[in-house]
Formats: C-alpha cells, sequence, structure tokens
C-alpha cells in the first residue's frame, strides 16, 4: 500500500476549508509509517481528457491554485498507475469531485479522479471502472462527466449507509475501483454521522469487493474533511481496511 503525497499540498493556496493549514499535516502524522510517493504535475492532455480548454484556461489563470490543482491530478494518476500492482491512496489537494468538464464549485478545481480513470482507459489497461464516493457531499462534478459514459458507474453513498456499497459493487462488472474518499460525514466533523470504524469498513469492503472482482486493482483520493482533530484517525481507518 503506497501513499502519493507531495509537500506542495502543505501549502495554503486559498481560503476555503480544504486549503487551511494543518490539514494534510494531520493525515501525513497518521500514515507516516507508509510508503510515500510523489508525483509530477497532470498534463495538459490529461487534464483535457475530462475538462474544456475554457475551463483549463479559467484555473490556469489563477496561478497559485492551477500549480497545486495540476499536481492533485497528477497524484490521483499516479494513485491509479500504482494500483495496477497494489493499492494506493492519494492524500491530494484541492479536492475534485464538484469539478464538472466545464465549472467548479465546494472548492475544486480538476475532477481528480475522473481524470485519472480516464487516463487508464486512454493507456488501454482498463475497460470498465466504478468510482465509488463516501464524501459528506454528492460529487455532481464526477456525475456530469460519467453521465452518458456506458463504461463507468459513479456511486454517491446515500446517508451513512456503508453496506450500501457492498450492494452497489457486487451488481456491477469493473476493471478498477476508484474512491473518491470524503471524511466529513464523521460524527466530529460536519455530517455528523459516521464513526472512525466505519471507514475502516469501507475500506475493507473496497479491498473484498476488488479482490473477487478485479484482480485487487482500487485506489482512492482525498476529497472531504475539515476537522483537523479527527482527520487523520479517520483516513488511517480507511486506509488500514483497504491496504
Amino acid at each position: 500500500m503506497k501513499i502519493v503525497f507531495h509537500p506542495k499540498f502543505y501549502e495554503v493556496y486559498t481560503s476555503d476549508p480544504a486549503a487551511r493549514a494543518g490539514r494534510m499535516e494531520a493525515i501525513v502524522e497518521e500514515l507516516r509509517d507508509f510508503e510515500f510517493v510523489e508525483p509530477e504535475p497532470a498534463s495538459e492532455e490529461d487534464i483535457l481528457r475530462v475538462h474544456t480548454r475554457q475551463h483549463y484556461e479559467y484555473v490556469k489563470s489563477e496561478k497559485k491554485v492551477f500549480e497545486v490543482a495540476i499536481l492533485a491530478a497528477g497524484g490521483a494518476i499516479t494513485a491509479a498507475k500504482i494500483s495496477l500492482e497494489e493499492p494506493a491512496f492519494a492524500a491530494i489537494r484541492p479536492p475534485g469531485h464538484h469539478a464538472s468538464p466545464d465549472s467548479c464549485w465546494g472548492f475544486c478545481y480538476f475532477n481528480n479522479v475522473a481524470i485519472a480513470v480516464r487516463r487508464l482507459m486512454a493507456d488501454g489497461v482498463i475497460e470498465r471502472a466504478v468510482i465509488v464516493d463516501f464524501d459528506l457531499h454528492f460529487g455532481d462534478g464526477t456525475s456530469n462527466t460519467f453521465g452518458n459514459d456506458p463504461f463507468v458507474d459513479y456511486f454517491h453513498m446515500p446517508n451513512g449507509d456503508v453496506n450500501s456499497i457492498a450492494d452497489f459493487l457486487s451488481r456491477k462488472e469493473y476493471d478498477i475501483i476508484a474512491v473518491s474518499a470524503g471524511f466529513d460525514r464523521h460524527v466530529d466533523d460536519w455530517g455528523g454521522i459516521l464513526e472512525t470504524d466505519d471507514y475502516r469498513e469501507i475500506g475493507k469492503i473496497i479491498r473484498e469487493y476488488s479482490e473477487e472482482k478485479c484482480y485487487s486493482r482500487r485506489f482512492a483520493v482525498l476529497e472531504g474533511g475539515y476537522n483537523h482533530a479527527v482527520l487523520g484517525k479517520n483516513v488511517r481507518a480507511f486506509v488500514e481496511g483497504m491496504k
């Protein structure tokens, strides 16, 4: 199990909660015993597999944000590639699941998980994918990206129903499981729903179905999670379950 991370993700690139100082430090501190891998920035070609030229130029005009955002997308691609051999978790920011092909909101700029999935498809190493999203908020950007794509299924976990993920994964066929891993449903975060052990259980479900149905191919990318006091422990619980 590898952790994809770059020190640039420590930078406070804007004023929103996803960019707040101390957020990534809380995660890295909990994962220090794992092997870390540094990503390269995503290429323009990678971004344009999901986003329009107009949207790309819009984000590019925000230089400080853009530099971190293309590195985050590159981190998701790196995790996806690693997952062909072993599981990976991309501890990246900005998050991405509210980024549609031609727009973005909710602290997101580029849709990291969508870009990673499209890259694997472009490389010819997968044909079908599922994206499991357990963030508090629905990933409208991911849904908009793949809504008419017969080869990618997007699933957002309803309420706090962890078992719904198993039900979804049991009914689909896929070559990889990609995960939008948001931790803001926690009882001490915005959602006030899930316990830390629930994230471990989600990780186990992802692991079990990837081993059963897609040669153990699985990777996850960080989305939400804003209470630094519990975020690192929640991420670790999920990673331990998924590894």
